[in-house]
């Protein structure tokens, strides 16, 4: 599931946020309460949230396409952990290393993941930065010497 903060939308408006707060707070000790500018700020908000999510919702699908149940569980144990390997996947999802080889095969030749070392110490990383979790956005760039 995508994640998407709400508290990032209320950052990009901050400005109409704190002057939804000021109108409520300015009629909050009066006999006439008026919430309606911060609900209405805060209703608005949620919809962009879902808005966002929606989009992000739809490009994942995308993305996987037609792809088999454990082809998805594989991607999805890879966008948790950073790397998955042969072994982890076969314990995760209960299928057989071989059929695990093969879905891991299909997922490289694909491009969605990308193959690392050789023999036991082979693992897979994900190739698109698209499919990364919040703690794998950062890129690295080489640089000349």
């Amino acid at each position: 599931m995508p994640y998407s903060s709400l508290e990032s939308i209320v950052e990009q408006n901050k400005e109409a946020n704190y002057l939804a707060l000021r109108r409520t707070q300015g009629a909050i000790c009066t006999d006439r309460q008026e919430w309606y500018p911060w609900v209405e700020f805060i209703l608005r908000s949620l919809q962009r949230q879902k808005q966002r999510l929606e989009r992000k919702m739809d490009r994942e699908r995308f993305l996987l396409g037609d792809l088999p149940e454990l082809s998805v569980s594989i991607l999805e144990l890879a966008r948790e952990r950073g790397r998955v390997t042969v072994m982890d996947a076969a314990k995760a999802t209960g299928a057989s290393r071989n059929t695990v080889k093969d879905h891991l095969r299909a997922l490289t030749d694909e491009g969605h993941l990308s193959l690392h070392g050789a023999g036991r110490r082979t693992w897979y990383g994900l190739r698109w930065p698209q499919w990364r979790g919040p703690k794998y956005r950062t890129r690295t760039y080489r640089t000349r010497r």
